[in-house]
Protein backbone atom coordinates (compact mmCIF):
# COMPACT_ATOMS: atom_id res chain seq x y z
CA UNK A 1 0.00 0.00 0.00
CA UNK A 2 1.25 3.57 -0.73
CA UNK A 3 1.03 6.03 1.67
CA UNK A 4 1.09 9.72 0.79
CA UNK A 5 0.55 12.94 3.40
CA UNK A 6 0.82 16.74 2.92
CA UNK A 7 -1.37 18.54 0.40
CA UNK A 8 -2.60 17.69 -2.42
CA UNK A 9 -2.08 18.63 -6.11
CA UNK A 10 -3.85 18.36 -9.04
CA UNK A 11 -3.70 15.02 -10.38
CA UNK A 12 -5.11 12.96 -13.66
CA UNK A 13 -4.83 9.50 -12.06
CA UNK A 14 -8.40 8.42 -10.89
CA UNK A 15 -9.47 6.25 -7.69
CA UNK A 16 -12.04 4.57 -5.96
CA UNK A 17 -12.34 6.82 -2.84
CA UNK A 18 -13.83 5.81 0.96
CA UNK A 19 -13.43 8.70 3.50
CA UNK A 20 -13.19 8.68 7.65
CA UNK A 21 -10.67 7.95 11.11
CA UNK A 22 -11.24 4.31 10.25
CA UNK A 23 -10.07 4.27 14.43
CA UNK A 24 -10.16 0.29 15.11
CA UNK A 25 -10.87 -0.79 10.87
CA UNK A 26 -13.46 -2.96 12.53
CA UNK A 27 -16.45 -5.01 10.71
CA UNK A 28 -18.45 -2.15 9.56
CA UNK A 29 -14.64 -0.43 7.92
CA UNK A 30 -14.17 -3.47 6.38
CA UNK A 31 -16.97 -4.08 4.74
CA UNK A 32 -16.84 -0.18 3.49
CA UNK A 33 -13.50 -1.15 2.06
CA UNK A 34 -14.49 -4.60 0.83
CA UNK A 35 -17.10 -2.75 -1.55
CA UNK A 36 -14.71 0.20 -2.28
CA UNK A 37 -11.72 -2.35 -3.43
CA UNK A 38 -14.47 -4.28 -5.66
CA UNK A 39 -15.73 -0.96 -7.59
CA UNK A 40 -12.22 -0.11 -7.97
CA UNK A 41 -11.29 -3.30 -9.30
CA UNK A 42 -14.55 -2.97 -11.67
CA UNK A 43 -13.55 0.34 -12.82
CA UNK A 44 -10.16 -0.58 -13.54
CA UNK A 45 -9.10 2.09 -11.31
CA UNK A 46 -6.88 2.14 -8.00
CA UNK A 47 -8.65 1.79 -4.34
CA UNK A 48 -7.57 4.87 -2.23
CA UNK A 49 -8.85 6.00 1.54
CA UNK A 50 -8.70 9.41 3.15
CA UNK A 51 -8.32 9.48 6.72
CA UNK A 52 -7.02 12.00 9.35
CA UNK A 53 -4.54 12.71 11.38
CA UNK A 54 -4.79 14.28 14.29
CA UNK A 55 -8.55 13.00 14.42
CA UNK A 56 -10.45 16.07 14.16
CA UNK A 57 -12.04 15.87 17.74
CA UNK A 58 -8.54 15.85 19.13
CA UNK A 59 -8.54 19.02 17.03
CA UNK A 60 -10.98 20.78 18.12
CA UNK A 61 -11.89 19.35 21.36
CA UNK A 62 -8.84 17.50 23.03
CA UNK A 63 -9.82 17.26 26.26
CA UNK A 64 -13.09 15.23 24.87
CA UNK A 65 -11.81 13.36 22.37
CA UNK A 66 -12.62 9.29 23.05
CA UNK A 67 -9.46 6.89 23.36
CA UNK A 68 -7.92 5.76 19.98
CA UNK A 69 -8.45 2.17 19.37
CA UNK A 70 -5.51 1.77 17.15
CA UNK A 71 -2.22 3.62 16.74
CA UNK A 72 -1.57 5.30 13.01
CA UNK A 73 1.20 2.59 12.04
CA UNK A 74 -1.56 -0.29 13.21
CA UNK A 75 -4.61 1.33 11.37
CA UNK A 76 -2.14 1.53 8.09
CA UNK A 77 -1.23 -2.04 8.61
CA UNK A 78 -4.99 -2.98 8.79
CA UNK A 79 -5.81 -1.01 6.21
CA UNK A 80 -3.50 -2.72 3.76
CA UNK A 81 -4.18 -6.31 5.14
CA UNK A 82 -7.74 -5.01 3.53
CA UNK A 83 -6.58 -4.77 0.40
CA UNK A 84 -6.53 -0.65 0.11
CA UNK A 85 -3.63 0.81 -2.63
CA UNK A 86 -3.01 3.81 -1.34
CA UNK A 87 -3.85 6.11 2.14
CA UNK A 88 -3.85 9.91 2.38
CA UNK A 89 -3.18 11.07 5.10
CA UNK A 90 -4.86 14.52 5.62
CA UNK A 91 -3.05 16.67 8.65
CA UNK A 92 -6.03 18.00 10.30
CA UNK A 93 -5.27 21.17 11.36
CA UNK A 94 -7.01 25.05 11.60
CA UNK A 95 -6.11 25.38 8.03
CA UNK A 96 -7.77 22.02 6.69
CA UNK A 97 -10.73 22.37 9.35
CA UNK A 98 -11.45 26.02 7.80
CA UNK A 99 -11.89 24.29 4.36
CA UNK A 100 -15.87 24.94 3.41
CA UNK A 101 -17.78 21.64 1.98
CA UNK A 102 -16.93 23.07 -1.51
CA UNK A 103 -13.78 23.53 -1.46
CA UNK A 104 -13.04 20.20 0.24
CA UNK A 105 -15.43 18.27 -2.44
CA UNK A 106 -13.07 20.50 -5.18
CA UNK A 107 -9.56 20.53 -3.88
CA UNK A 108 -9.44 16.93 -2.22
CA UNK A 109 -11.68 14.65 -3.91
CA UNK A 110 -12.17 15.68 -7.38
CA UNK A 111 -8.79 17.51 -8.42
CA UNK A 112 -6.37 15.88 -5.31
CA UNK A 113 -7.52 12.32 -4.96
CA UNK A 114 -9.23 12.42 -8.48
CA UNK A 115 -12.17 10.05 -7.41
CA UNK A 116 -14.65 8.65 -10.14
CA UNK A 117 -16.67 6.68 -7.53
CA UNK A 118 -16.83 8.02 -3.44
CA UNK A 119 -18.25 5.88 -0.58
CA UNK A 120 -19.74 7.18 2.30
CA UNK A 121 -21.93 6.56 5.34
CA UNK A 122 -25.50 8.13 5.43
CA UNK A 123 -24.76 10.07 7.88
CA UNK A 124 -21.19 11.45 6.91
CA UNK A 125 -20.44 15.05 7.64
CA UNK A 126 -17.32 17.42 6.36
CA UNK A 127 -15.74 20.71 6.09
CA UNK A 128 -16.13 23.70 7.82
CA UNK A 129 -18.02 23.81 10.88
CA UNK A 130 -19.51 20.36 9.39
CA UNK A 131 -21.73 21.98 6.74
CA UNK A 132 -21.36 19.40 3.90
CA UNK A 133 -23.69 16.07 4.33
CA UNK A 134 -24.40 13.32 2.04
CA UNK A 135 -26.59 15.66 -0.02
CA UNK A 136 -23.95 17.81 -0.78
CA UNK A 137 -21.81 15.42 -2.72
CA UNK A 138 -24.41 14.45 -4.98
CA UNK A 139 -24.02 15.63 -8.53
CA UNK A 140 -20.13 16.66 -8.21
CA UNK A 141 -18.92 14.86 -10.79
CA UNK A 142 -18.34 11.56 -9.78
CA UNK A 143 -20.47 8.43 -8.63
CA UNK A 144 -21.49 8.50 -4.77
CA UNK A 145 -23.06 5.41 -3.29
CA UNK A 146 -24.09 5.47 0.78
CA UNK A 147 -23.02 2.31 2.88
CA UNK A 148 -25.37 0.78 5.10
CA UNK A 149 -24.53 -0.07 8.97
CA UNK A 150 -23.40 -3.44 9.64
CA UNK A 151 -24.71 -5.11 12.85
CA UNK A 152 -23.77 -7.11 15.37
CA UNK A 153 -26.98 -8.69 17.56
CA UNK A 154 -29.13 -5.85 16.29
CA UNK A 155 -26.77 -3.21 17.09
CA UNK A 156 -24.59 -0.84 15.15
CA UNK A 157 -20.99 -1.84 14.86
CA UNK A 158 -19.11 1.19 15.47
CA UNK A 159 -15.92 2.62 17.69
CA UNK A 160 -17.92 3.77 20.21
CA UNK A 161 -19.63 0.10 20.60
CA UNK A 162 -15.79 -1.10 20.97
CA UNK A 163 -14.34 1.01 23.02
CA UNK A 164 -17.18 0.44 25.45
CA UNK A 165 -16.97 -3.26 25.54
CA UNK A 166 -13.04 -2.69 26.09
CA UNK A 167 -14.18 -0.57 29.63
CA UNK A 168 -16.36 -3.70 30.06
CA UNK A 169 -13.77 -5.81 29.70
CA UNK A 170 -15.68 -8.07 27.54
CA UNK A 171 -12.95 -8.81 24.97
CA UNK A 172 -15.02 -11.64 23.27
CA UNK A 173 -17.50 -8.93 22.34
CA UNK A 174 -14.53 -6.03 21.21
CA UNK A 175 -13.54 -9.02 18.94
CA UNK A 176 -16.84 -10.09 17.31
CA UNK A 177 -17.30 -6.18 16.43
CA UNK A 178 -13.70 -5.71 15.48
CA UNK A 179 -13.46 -8.69 13.24
CA UNK A 180 -9.69 -9.59 15.17
CA UNK A 181 -8.62 -9.39 18.56
CA UNK A 182 -7.83 -6.00 20.24
CA UNK A 183 -3.96 -5.37 20.64
CA UNK A 184 -2.14 -2.73 21.53
CA UNK A 185 1.42 -2.30 20.01
CA UNK A 186 4.29 0.31 19.88
CA UNK A 187 8.73 0.45 20.32
CA UNK A 188 9.64 -1.15 23.66
CA UNK A 189 11.52 2.26 25.89
CA UNK A 190 13.88 2.13 28.63
CA UNK A 191 11.68 2.71 31.52
CA UNK A 192 12.71 3.34 35.75
CA UNK A 193 13.34 -0.27 35.83
CA UNK A 194 11.13 -0.46 38.80
CA UNK A 195 10.30 -3.85 37.64
CA UNK A 196 13.54 -5.03 37.79
CA UNK A 197 13.58 -4.32 40.97
CA UNK A 198 10.30 -6.03 41.79
CA UNK A 199 11.41 -9.66 40.01
CA UNK A 200 9.12 -8.57 37.31
CA UNK A 201 10.70 -6.93 34.41
CA UNK A 202 8.59 -5.40 32.00
CA UNK A 203 8.53 -3.92 28.24
CA UNK A 204 7.65 -0.62 28.67
CA UNK A 205 5.98 1.00 25.47
CA UNK A 206 4.47 4.88 25.89
CA UNK A 207 1.23 5.17 24.07
CA UNK A 208 1.15 9.01 23.68
CA UNK A 209 -2.64 9.07 23.13
CA UNK A 210 -5.62 8.09 25.85
CA UNK A 211 -6.16 4.34 26.00
CA UNK A 212 -9.81 2.76 25.69
CA UNK A 213 -8.24 0.07 28.68
CA UNK A 214 -7.12 1.44 32.15
CA UNK A 215 -6.15 -1.70 34.43
CA UNK A 216 -4.34 -5.07 34.80
CA UNK A 217 -4.87 -7.68 32.04
CA UNK A 218 -3.73 -11.21 30.80
CA UNK A 219 -2.37 -10.66 27.49
CA UNK A 220 -0.36 -12.53 25.05
CA UNK A 221 2.50 -11.17 22.76
CA UNK A 222 2.55 -13.53 19.85
CA UNK A 223 6.21 -15.07 19.73
CA UNK A 224 7.35 -13.64 22.61
CA UNK A 225 4.91 -15.44 24.21
CA UNK A 226 2.62 -14.96 27.15
CA UNK A 227 2.10 -12.65 30.08
CA UNK A 228 0.66 -9.68 32.03
CA UNK A 229 0.34 -6.15 31.44
CA UNK A 230 -0.55 -3.08 33.35
CA UNK A 231 -2.15 -0.24 31.46
CA UNK A 232 -2.23 3.35 33.01
CA UNK A 233 -0.23 5.78 34.91
CA UNK A 234 1.38 4.04 37.30
CA UNK A 235 0.53 5.54 40.62
CA UNK A 236 2.45 3.93 43.29
CA UNK A 237 5.93 4.61 42.01
CA UNK A 238 7.30 7.40 39.33
CA UNK A 239 3.87 8.72 37.81
CA UNK A 240 3.69 9.34 34.46
CA UNK A 241 1.44 11.86 32.86
CA UNK A 242 1.01 9.86 29.62
CA UNK A 243 -0.33 6.12 29.76
CA UNK A 244 1.87 3.11 29.69
CA UNK A 245 2.01 -0.30 28.77
CA UNK A 246 4.07 -2.17 31.10
CA UNK A 247 4.27 -5.79 29.95
CA UNK A 248 5.56 -8.69 31.72
CA UNK A 249 6.85 -12.04 29.49
CA UNK A 250 6.53 -14.95 31.19
CA UNK A 251 9.30 -16.82 29.10
CA UNK A 252 11.77 -13.96 27.87
CA UNK A 253 14.86 -13.07 29.41
CA UNK A 254 16.18 -10.78 26.71
CA UNK A 255 15.87 -7.18 26.71
CA UNK A 256 13.49 -5.89 24.13
CA UNK A 257 14.36 -2.22 23.78
CA UNK A 258 14.11 -0.86 20.73
CA UNK A 259 12.06 -3.77 19.06
CA UNK A 260 8.35 -3.49 18.10
CA UNK A 261 5.83 -5.37 20.48
CA UNK A 262 2.45 -6.13 19.78
CA UNK A 263 -0.04 -7.42 22.41
CA UNK A 264 -2.95 -9.03 22.26
CA UNK A 265 -5.64 -8.29 25.42
CA UNK A 266 -7.36 -11.47 26.59
CA UNK A 267 -9.10 -10.75 30.43
CA UNK A 268 -9.12 -7.88 32.93
CA UNK A 269 -7.49 -8.99 36.23
CA UNK A 270 -8.25 -5.78 38.09
CA UNK A 271 -8.23 -1.85 37.85
CA UNK A 272 -5.19 -0.16 38.41
CA UNK A 273 -4.44 0.91 42.13
CA UNK A 274 -2.32 3.10 44.72
CA UNK A 275 -0.54 0.71 46.81
CA UNK A 276 0.75 1.87 50.55
CA UNK A 277 4.66 0.84 49.74
CA UNK A 278 6.63 -1.62 47.42
CA UNK A 279 5.97 -4.64 49.30
CA UNK A 280 2.50 -4.57 48.62
CA UNK A 281 2.96 -3.73 45.10
CA UNK A 282 5.50 -6.67 44.58
CA UNK A 283 2.53 -9.01 46.56
CA UNK A 284 -0.05 -7.16 43.89
CA UNK A 285 1.92 -7.96 40.91
CA UNK A 286 2.74 -11.83 42.20
CA UNK A 287 -1.04 -12.30 42.39
CA UNK A 288 -2.00 -10.96 39.06
CA UNK A 289 0.90 -13.08 37.36
CA UNK A 290 -0.20 -16.34 39.15
CA UNK A 291 -3.52 -15.44 38.11
CA UNK A 292 -2.36 -15.07 34.47
CA UNK A 293 -0.43 -18.07 34.22
CA UNK A 294 -3.28 -20.03 36.13
CA UNK A 295 -6.06 -18.56 33.01
CA UNK A 296 -2.92 -19.66 30.54
CA UNK A 297 -3.17 -23.31 32.10
CA UNK A 298 -6.72 -23.45 32.09
CA UNK A 299 -7.08 -21.53 28.17
CA UNK A 300 -3.51 -22.80 26.74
Amino acid sequence: MVVTHGSLQPTRSRCALTIGNFDGVHRGHRALIERMTAKARALSVSSCVLTFEPHPREFFAPERAPARLTRLRDKLELLAAAGVERTHIARFDARFAALDAGRFIEDVVRKGLGALWLLVGRDFRFGARRAGDFSTLQGKGFELEAMADVLEGGERVSSSAIRAALAAGDFALAERLLGHPYTLSGRVAHGAKLGRELGFPTANIVLRHPSPLSGIYVVDAGERGPGVASVGKRPTVNPVEVPLLEVHLFGETRELYGEHLKVRFLKKLREERKFDDLGKLRDAIARDAAQAREYFGTHG
